[in-house]
């Protein structure tokens, strides 16, 4: 090899090189920017949802129904943010191989699985409860609605718990030492199970409910303008002797109509409440609705999904976790003025 080629191919090796290093070294930039603007999610995924516990437990008023419903999906959202997302942010570290053992894994996929599940159900009963408070605002009496958001938050608990805790008892395995990998179980039955019992089983009550309060909603807007009572008409005829000329006496009711002008204070609150549950589940299924298409399909048709989007999708998810508290208390001014009051306090 001649001087010449020699310095060209050096030149070239070290052009080479060189490039990839800068190369690398945006890569490294670009996902320490990442992983910093995820850790502020956690952060700000856990501090806003203790804000809310923190409000219920200090104002006395809170200590009743519905805001036991919005405790519960604070409480979840809290254990997402504390127990399952710094653990997930070590594993987006490690380039998403586990490297804590498998007792840390069996934890963290356990609580993952139980504490999303447990925020997904908690945004359902809250649905649920908002459309039997719109559609039956008579029978749905204080007493009622408690009892039956105890027993919701009962049930969403214990099938959280169902689901979280399957494959400790054989289901399917989570941790693979020998490929450093933590993930959900990926039997073919327990992924059916689990996605439908934490995902599709609640969109479908979801979105069967937000169907009927729109129904609902559409309803009174058409009929509360005029209100109209036109009873059946009624003819009395007196009669005198059968030799006399008849005398007939017409008595027809008149038809009343009355006009109401603006919302009522009840109609104001229902349409807050109609908004507020549309934007939750609008928000809950742009979230999570990519995770478990990817979670369903990937097992069922052995895809190899890039770790990349696996990584986008999952922490779209927890996202949901930050959106929840946001969208509940920016609908309802009682919390807002409870707000106001807990920072004017603190100074």
């Amino acid at each position: 090899m001649t001087p010449q080629m020699r310095m060209d191919w050096n030149h070239t090796v070290n052009g080479s090189s060189g490039s990839e290093t800068l190369h690398k070294h945006r890569i490294s930039v670009f996902s320490v920017l990442i992983l910093t603007l995820l850790a502020m999610l956690v952060i700000a995924t856990f501090l806003w949802n203790v804000l809310v516990l923190v409000t219920i437990l200090r104002v006395r008023t809170f200590h009743r129904v519905p805001h036991n419903l919005v405790a519960s999906m604070a409480i979840s959202d809290v254990m997402v943010a504390a127990l399952v997302m710094p653990l997930s942010l070590v594993h987006e570290l490690n380039n998403r191989h586990w490297r804590l053992g498998r007792v840390l894994c069996h934890i963290w996929i356990s609580f993952d699985v139980l504490c999303c599940t447990a925020s997904i159900w908690n945004v359902t009963a809250i649905a649920l409860d908002r459309y039997w408070s719109i559609t039956r605002h008579l029978e749905y009496t204080l007493k009622t609605r408690k009892r039956i958001s105890n027993i919701m938050i009962l049930l969403t608990w214990l099938l959280s718990a169902v689901i979280s805790l399957s494959p400790l008892f054989g289901w399917g395995e989570t941790y693979s030492e020998m490929t450093e990998k933590c993930q959900v179980s990926q039997e073919p039955s327990y992924t059916i199970f689990s996605t439908f019992g934490a995902f599709y089983l609640p969109l479908c009550v979801v979105l069967f409910v937000y169907w009927k309060i729109y129904k609902a909603a559409k309803f009174r807007i058409g009929s509360k303008k005029t209100n109209t009572i036109t009873p059946m008409p009624e003819v009395i005829e007196v009669k005198e002797a059968s030799h006399q000329p008849q005398m007939v006496f017409t008595v027809r009711h008149a038809t009343v109509t009355f006009q109401t002008d603006g919302d009522t204070w009840r109609e104001q609150k229902e349409k807050r409440a109609a908004l507020m549950v549309g934007i939750l589940i609008g928000v809950f299924v742009l979230c999570w609705i990519p995770f478990f298409i990817t979670e369903l399909i990937n097992p069922l048709c052995s895809c190899d999904i890039p770790p990349i989007w696996k990584s986008i999708f999952l922490w779209l998810g927890y996202s949901n976790s930050f959106f929840n508290p946001l969208i509940y208390t920016a609908f309802n001014k009682n919390y807002n003025n409870a707000f106001r009051n807990l920072f004017s306090r603190q100074r």
